[in-house]
């Protein structure tokens, strides 16, 4: 077992880092094909984002797109101009909000049954969206499971290694790689900002992306990495100060909104990650991919079958459900209900809202009792 603070490069840390495949390869595809953004620029510096996380934190730390951001983007078809500018945006967001200390007021003040409702709620949002990706492949997503539950802890044929290897394997007898006849080197070139951009980007999905990433990025992942790791803390003001700097450099080298995610960490630690050797070997692949498979990648994510992908995440899904177990008392169930279901019925940052009132007045009740 690695000890914490270490780095480990093995096929099981490899494996870990594709388990947050299915927060990636959806956005990325749609913020390519759609939006028009330069995959060399969008990979480059995704690769660069966690090589430097996982140096850092020297554990496994999941960067992945913006969510609430990358549905707008996609839905709207943002210029790549806009999409930069809501990087930079939510870059300057996330530093004053770690530097005033305003998400670490926040942090503390939230109750533990509000966290594991937050945590319940993705564990339902991952599977809803797995078995969406499934899609009818239901012989697949059946070997899939197996293939998961039977090699998960194997530390020669990791599970998601086997799945990911087997599903490029099924893309080449398909014929799908079929149109990659040559590698050629692409360096993204740095971008210039417009300014005037800030706004409309913020107005757009800016501030509803704030608290899906307060409970999810950094709220959420702080609470998880203390679970997962006992001895080590990572604040909320880490993590949030983070996204600032990652968000506000990004954009000059084209890189899209990027935040953490609970749902994302729970992924890498369940199919093997346990140090930032795992960041380090996926930011080493995505800058390879970006730098000489630029103009293929759209198509190689597009191909890739969606069904294995599903079945990793449903997966993950139960593994976040899990953390509500420690919960005792009917009064924190009661909360956990009420954050999941406000969460799932509506979206997180409802749910969250909505968990912070019932903790509250199921708070007063008891105390007036």
């Amino acid at each position: 077992m690695a000890k914490i603070g270490s780095f480990e490069f093995s096929l099981r840390e490899f494996g870990g880092s594709l388990g947050d495949l299915g927060t990636l390869l959806p956005l990325a595809v749609g913020y390519i094909t759609v939006c028009g953004v330069d995959p060399a620029g969008m990979l480059v510096f995704l690769g660069l984002a966690n090589i430097i996380t996982g140096v850092v934190y020297r554990l496994p730390m999941p960067i992945e797109p913006m969510k609430v951001l990358a549905v707008m983007a996609i839905a709207q078809a943002w210029s790549p101009d806009k999409i930069f500018a809501s990087g930079l945006a939510m870059g300057i967001t996330w530093l004053l909000l770690g530097f005033s200390g305003a998400i670490t007021w926040v942090g503390s003040r939230t109750p533990q049954s509000v966290i594991r409702g937050i945590q319940l709620s993705l564990g339902l949002l991952l599977a809803i969206q797995g078995f969406r990706m499934i899609d009818g492949a239901w012989i697949l997503a059946a070997l899939s499971l197996l293939i998961i539950l039977l090699l998960r802890d194997n530390p020669f044929a990791p599970a998601s290694l086997v799945l990911v290897g087997g599903g490029i394997l099924m893309m080449a007898f398909k014929g799908d790689l079929s149109h990659i006849q040559s590698i050629s080197f692409s360096l993204p070139p740095l971008k210039a900002l417009r300014p005037e951009l800030l706004w409309p980007a913020m107005r757009d999905g800016g501030f509803s992306q704030v608290p899906l990433t307060a409970t999810n990025a950094v709220i959420a992942t702080s609470a998880l990495i203390t679970r997962y790791w006992p001895g080590r803390f990572v604040s909320t003001r880490q993590l949030s100060l983070n996204m600032g700097f990652m968000n506000l450099l990004g954009p000059f080298m084209g890189g899209i909104p990027l935040c953490h995610g609970a749902g994302g960490l729970a992924g890498q630690y369940y199919y093997g990650a346990r140090t930032g050797g795992a960041n380090v070997m996926e930011g080493v692949l995505e800058i390879l991919l970006g730098l000489f498979l630029a103009g293929h990648i759209a198509s190689i994510f597009r191909s890739f079958p969606m069904a294995i992908v599903g079945s990793m995440m449903i997966m993950v899904g139960v593994e976040m459900a899990k953390f509500v177990g420690s919960v005792r008392a009917p009064r924190d169930w009661a909360v956990v209900a009420v954050t999941a279901g406000f969460s799932v019925y509506l979206n997180m940052a409802a749910g969250f809202a909505a968990g912070l009132v019932a903790a509250w007045a199921l708070g007063r009740l008891a105390k007036g009792r």
